[in-house]
């Protein structure tokens, strides 16, 4: 009978009996990349109402989230910055960023965002993944975040430090960008409720794979440019190149009425390496000149081939 009452709920005029728990602790715990989330207590069935006033007792557990502080270089704006030191912010100052972000969860942000300038004036959209602690292949979280021209990875606001849906402990963590190959950390990462930097431009840090990076003038380290075709690879020639692609794209631009080879198309554009809001197939700063540069010089290409092909060293996700 007891038991019964404990798993029913009555209505009447003026109050209502139901369910609820007391918690007095609880903890969390993981398996082959599973969360498990869960609370010790007891049940509770005392519960007040009237027709304005809801009175209950009983603990309300927050969700799980920890914060964490980006830092990450992108080559392509840095080929020729307008400041030492600082990314090109072409995208923003032409007004081409949208507010909406490209990546997978549609976040978005105010257009006031991209008023501000100088150091902390926003480059772009980056995409930040934890991954499993027991399998960097098993995606725990994903966000969409803004990029600032010294690096910092910000959350939509523009200025605060990235908070996560997740739990407190260690991950991989992995930054993203639309036209650029992605990096990982090599180990893993503890993150917690309060604000863990995680610096990608600097060279201690240490990346999964080999030549995960470019090494910049200034020692620091930033993520290859030149993955047009999303395929986690930078090829100049040969089949399905990033070349091409840029060809194709200049050629059936609406604006190309006359189709000439070295039109330059604008806008806010996967094509446009160097993030200057202008993607260019030929002539002088092509985008194409790019990733040929990219290739020839890339470490592991030790006889200079062009048609040479630079492997990304972030695997994709089997859960996304």
């Amino acid at each position: 009978m007891l038991l019964a009452l404990l798993f029913a709920q009555l209505s009447a005029t003026s109050q209502t009996l139901e369910k609820f728990s007391i918690d007095s602790g609880g903890a969390n715990a993981s398996q082959s990349g599973i969360d498990v989330n869960y609370t010790i207590g007891e049940v509770h069935v005392n519960e007040l109402s009237t027709a304005s006033i809801n009175i209950s007792e009983g603990f309300i557990t927050k969700p799980f989230n920890v914060l964490i502080s980006p830092k990450v270089l992108l080559q392509g704006p840095l080929l020729n910055p307008e400041n030492a030191g600082l990314m090109n912010d072409h995208l923003r100052t032409n007004g081409y960023i949208p507010t909406t972000s490209p990546y997978l969860d549609n976040a978005t942000c105010d257009v006031s965002v991209f008023n501000t300038d100088g150091n902390d004036a926003i480059v772009d959209w980056v995409w930040v993944e934890l991954r499993s602690y027991l399998d960097n292949t098993i995606l725990s979280n994903g966000k969409s975040a803004l990029l600032q021209r010294d690096g910092d990875v910000v959350t939509t606001d523009g200025a605060s430090d990235l908070m996560m849906s997740a739990s407190p402990k260690s991950y991989y963590v992995v930054i993203k960008h639309r036209n650029h190959l992605a990096a990982m950390s090599q180990n893993t990462i503890g993150l917690k409720e309060s604000t863990t930097v995680v610096d990608f431009s600097d060279n201690n840090f240490i990346t999964n794979g080999s030549n995960a990076r470019v090494q910049l003038s200034s020692g620091e380290m930033a993520l290859w440019s030149g993955d047009i075709t999303t395929t986690n690879t930078i090829k100049f020639s040969g089949t399905n190149n990033d070349t091409n692609t840029i060809k194709d794209m200049v050629l059936t631009d609406p604006a190309n009425v006359l189709n000439f080879i070295t039109f330059s198309s604008q806008g806010y554009l996967i094509h446009d390496i160097d993030l200057n809001g202008i993607a260019r197939f030929s002539g002088a700063g092509s985008d194409s000149n790019i990733i040929k540069d990219n290739v020839l010089a890339f470490p592991n290409n030790a006889l200079g081939f062009i048609t040479y092909t630079i492997n990304g060293t972030v695997q994709e996700t089997n859960n996304n």
